[in-house]
């Protein structure tokens, strides 16, 4: 294990800079998941961490020493990439153990790490088939195997999942945590998905345009998005943003539905208000509301079994709610909808800073 430092770290690709001066501080044995979306430069801050991109400026850090000028063969890091890449010729023992015989490492001591990795990853009784014989989790686990018998100092992850099908997609993210807890490695992880980046990290970087735009535990995240931007990105669905007015302790939706505040902003007339779909709790249509409530037509009911998915109008705007099911069954239903002013997140109309 190893702690990675970057330090004001740039790329630029001819006149256009696509990573922005980044600072970060990641400990040993810390799993960190940068998240952002496509040309955020997550995957480009990956690559100049394995050694495949160069950095145009700034400094990368492996246990306190600057490796930028350093072979990626040289770094002691490992990394799975999106596509598996793997040797379609050779068996899945040989596609494991290449990197270890190429470096000369002793045929027996080959063989016990690939068996040690494939016991790891369940893939003991497929190491003499090709890839071509392999589904396309079983040729993931062979490419997170060829990284362990490295034993590195860091794992990269670009996007290990993007090819893979909905339910293979969750049974392997719930091995990658398996296999996180069990080697606690220094790992820095890519994806787009909210989800992978909740249940998989330490701590989140939200990357925007080239730039950290929060980072934190995810549940800093969730609770405390320092921004509108990441309070839409992170989430699933996304917080509901609409713009308000802020006035007598409260604020004034489209529809002129007045919510009380918790927290006042002072001299502030305008912002955008979020509102979490699974804090907006159901209401039935004939129990009289004790608090604060928004209510709407459902333009659209999304059934998913053990919830509903229903999408209010909201003076013109789209409003996300998930409701209990079968209590909503069709669209043009009257909803209405309980709010806690403590769930209530307030940012700037200009910039999007949390107010």
């Amino acid at each position: 294990m190893a702690t990675v430092t970057l330090r004001r770290l740039r790329k630029a690709f001819g006149t256009v800079e696509v990573v922005h001066g980044v600072d970060l501080a990641i400990a040993e044995g810390e799993f960190i998941v940068l998240v952002g979306p496509s040309g955020c430069g997550k995957s480009t801050i990956l690559r100049m961490v394995a050694g495949l991109e160069d950095a145009t400026g700034g400094d990368i850090l492996i246990d306190g020493a600057i490796v930028n000028e350093r072979d990626p063969k040289d770094r002691d890091i490992a990394m799975v990439f999106q596509d598996y890449a793997l040797y379609p010729h050779m068996s899945v023992a040989e596609n494991m153990g290449f990197s270890l015989a190429y470096r000369g490492v002793k045929k027996p001591e080959v063989l016990r790490r690939v068996a040690e990795a494939a016991a790891v990853l369940d893939i003991a009784h497929l190491l003499q088939r090709r890839p071509r014989e392999l589904s396309g989790g079983q040729r993931q686990r062979v490419a997170m195997g060829r990284a362990i018998v490295r034993d590195p100092k860091v794992f990269l992850f670009d996007e290990p999942l993007s090819n893979l099908d909905a339910k293979l997609r969750v049974q392997m993210r719930t091995e990658i945590k398996k296999l996180r807890d069990r080697l606690r490695a220094t790992t820095i992880y890519v994806t787009h998905d909210q989800v992978e980046a909740m249940t998989l990290a330490d701590r989140i970087v939200v990357l925007r345009s080239g730039r950290i735009e929060q980072l934190g535990t995810p549940e800093e995240i969730y609770d405390r998005p320092a921004s509108a931007f990441v309070a839409g990105f992170m989430g699933a669905p996304a917080m509901n943003l609409l713009p308000v007015r802020i006035a007598d302790g409260g604020v004034v939706l489209p529809d002129d539905t007045r919510l009380p505040l918790s927290h006042h902003p002072t001299g502030v007339a305008e912002a955008t208000l979020g509102l979490r779909p699974e804090r907006l709790a159901w209401l039935m249509p004939d129990v009289a509301s004790t608090g604060a409530e928004l209510a709407g037509r459902a333009m659209v009911v999304e059934p998913l079994g053990a919830e509903t998915l229903v999408t209010l109008d909201i003076g013109g705007h789209e409003v996300h709610a998930r409701v209990p099911p079968r209590s909503v069954r069709m669209a043009g239903e009257h909803v209405r909808l309980a709010v806690d002013p403590s769930d209530l997140h307030l940012f700037a109309r200009e910039g999007g800073q949390r107010l």
